[in-house]
């Protein structure tokens, strides 16, 4: 199996939550660089796509062992380290202390490290390095990653690199840059859900709601089918006192995410709007 083939789901997952620190995911998240093209080793093969499956349903402390079976295997593999930066960093946002997390993030910036040593050309490991440096707090090295990530030609998903920039700016209040980062997002890829929702974010902090109602807007249109699209944009709408509306989005994102957070609060909201 090819690294971009075995790894497609990874490319997403590591970067597709707000960062921790940085309110992701991430967000997610969030993806493999178009240069790393190794093989993956056939011993390696069952455990790093068993790791891959855990982290896809939310078991990261699982996914972790078997990332660490596929690195037993094959130590010289950059991808393998990559599952464990990603997985380190999901396990760091589930703990219930600084100190916990702290560690976590460190294990992560070190297996990310191990990644582009065995392979420097990795752009995409930039990512995950850069957003576990600004979790853990060291801010200006993560955004350099970030930076060095946005400004290779081979990153696969500069919207994310761009989006993660612009989260990194809004959490320290530079909201003209953090701004200028999502719309640089939007840019490279209209159907990324989550630069709406940061652009939103900042201008609402700058005073600008009528112009964060229409950023919304447009991402429902390029967006359609994302739960956290159509919360933020069923709240502006409630915010404005347009409660038709507020309501048809808040009942849409809850019949997509009924279990998920964005559909746990859509229907939260919902029982403060009267019925039609």
């Amino acid at each position: 199996m090819r690294t971009e083939r075995a790894g497609a789901w990874l490319r997403q997952g590591g970067t597709m939550h707000r960062i921790a620190a940085v309110a992701v995911p991430l967000a997610l998240a969030a993806l493999l660089a178009a240069s790393a093209s190794a093989q993956v080793k056939p011993d390696a093969d069952g455990a790093f796509n068993a790791g891959l499956a855990h982290l896809k349903d939310g078991r990261p402390a699982v996914a972790l062992e078997e990332f660490r079976k596929a690195v037993k295997v094959d130590p010289k593999n950059a991808l393998y380290y990559k599952g464990l930066a990603v997985a380190y960093a999901q396990l760091a946002d589930l703990c219930a202390d600084e100190g916990c997390r702290q560690d976590k993030l460190k294990e992560s910036i070190a297996a990310a490290r191990k990644g582009l040593e065995l392979n420097p050309l990795y752009v995409d490991i930039h990512n995950d390095l850069g957003t576990a440096l600004l979790k853990s707090g060291r801010r200006d090295e993560g955004k350099r990653e970030l930076m060095t990530a946005f400004n290779d030609a081979t990153n696969p998903t500069p919207e994310v690199t761009s989006r993660n920039l612009g989260q990194a700016n809004f959490e320290e209040r530079n909201y003209a840059d953090a701004i200028n980062w999502f719309r640089t997002s939007i840019a490279r890829n209209k159907a990324y859900p989550d630069p709406y929702l940061g652009l939103a974010d900042s201008l609402v902090a700058t005073g600008r709601q009528d112009e964060a109602l229409l950023a919304l807007e447009a991402g429902i249109k390029e967006a359609p089918a994302s739960p956290a699209l159509l919360l933020a944009l069923g709240e502006a709408y409630k915010r404005a006192g347009r409660l038709n509306d507020a309501r048809a989005r808040l009942e849409e994102a809850a019949r997509k995410d009924p279990t998920g957070a964005a559909g746990r609060r859509a229907q939260e909201l919902l029982k403060g709007i009267p019925s039609r």
